[in-house]
């Protein structure tokens, strides 16, 4: 008897090691997929370029207009933040850069607005991240720097009241970096309550001063009709003292693409003052080279991504 259950006891004791050992080849199978998908796919010498209908809140009142992301990797210098080109590149680190522009019409008079971020593909926090706004009456520069433990921020603006400004805040979580945090892995999202740096985007429309706030955020999986037709993943951020709403729409399986975005937040100043939401649903997107499409015969890719301001 005690021959039998021992003989049992080593069958069963094979079997776990077999199972154990195919799982633990199906994991690094899998991981190995996921290194190779991200490979293939963001370093194929293009960047992904896609256009949204934008339905932007300013003054009170809704505008349309273009909104555009483009997506591309390249080498940056960590310690100049700066494009990797030339010389030595020991400080060189492969990123994912985000260029994210907005254009509207404000009565007579246009709006143009880019931000860029620069995030390391580790998952390491943004190193940089640049914003510029120009209008009729005037344009500001922002500039972000994460640095020695602190963020160093760089204001040049138009008005005299921001005027120019350099000053340093405590390193915290970007708004900013939570599109290039999506597409490299958004399962290291925050969730729950943490302390966050609004976008800089938010911060030039209500010239606001920026600095940490306290917000919370959730990640859940959904259907939105507006956004796709299949079942999409939502990350959810609202900051506790701003009346301010983000809500983030992307595509549950790598790349992870964006699919639009809802933001509300209070339009407008004084008593005019009142809560909208600005969004931005994809319409077109496209992967290619567009450093190198430059000449007149490429300005059909305009027309392919639908880009209209």
């Amino acid at each position: 008897m005690q021959q039998l259950l021992r003989g049992i006891y080593l069958i069963l004791l094979l079997c776990a090691s077999l199972f154990m050992g195919c799982s633990q080849a199906d994991s690094k199978e899998s991981a190995s997929a996921d290194a190779g998908s991200f490979k293939s796919y963001w370093y194929s010498g293009n960047a992904e370029i896609t256009r949204y209908e934008l339905q932007q809140a300013r003054y009170g009142e809704m505008r349309k207009g273009d909104a555009v992301l483009i997506f591309v990797t390249e080498d940056f210098l960590a310690d100049k933040q700066v494009k990797y080109e030339f010389g030595d590149n020991d400080n060189a680190v492969p990123i994912l850069k985000m260029n994210s522009t907005r254009k509207f019409y404000t009565g007579i008079y246009p709006y143009s607005m880019m931000t860029s971020v620069f995030t390391p593909t580790s998952g390491e926090p943004t190193l940089k991240v640049a914003t510029s706004s120009q209008e009729w009456c005037g344009h500001t520069f922002l500039q972000l720097n994460n640095r020695d433990d602190k963020i160093a921020v760089e204001l040049r603006s138009y008005f005299q009241a921001e005027s120019d400004q350099n000053f340093k805040i405590d390193t915290a979580l970007l708004e900013d970096e939570l599109w290039t945090k999506i597409r490299i892995n958004p399962e290291s999202l925050p969730t729950g309550d943490f302390e966050i740096i609004p976008g800089s985007t938010f911060a030039r429309l209500r010239h606001t001063k920026l600095k940490g706030e306290k917000a919370s955020a959730s990640l859940k999986t959904t259907t939105d009709k507006d956004f796709s037709e299949n079942e999409i993943r939502v990350y959810e951020l609202e900051y506790k003292e701003l009346e301010r709403k983000l809500s983030i729409k992307f595509e549950k399986e790598f790349p992870y693409q964006i699919l639009g975005w809802e933001e509300t937040y209070k339009s407008g100043f004084g008593a005019n003052a009142k809560l909208m939401t600005t969004k931005a649903i994809k319409t077109h997107s496209l992967k290619t080279n567009y450093w190198s499409k430059n000449k007149l015969s490429d300005s059909h890719l305009r027309d392919e991504l639908g880009i209209i301001y």
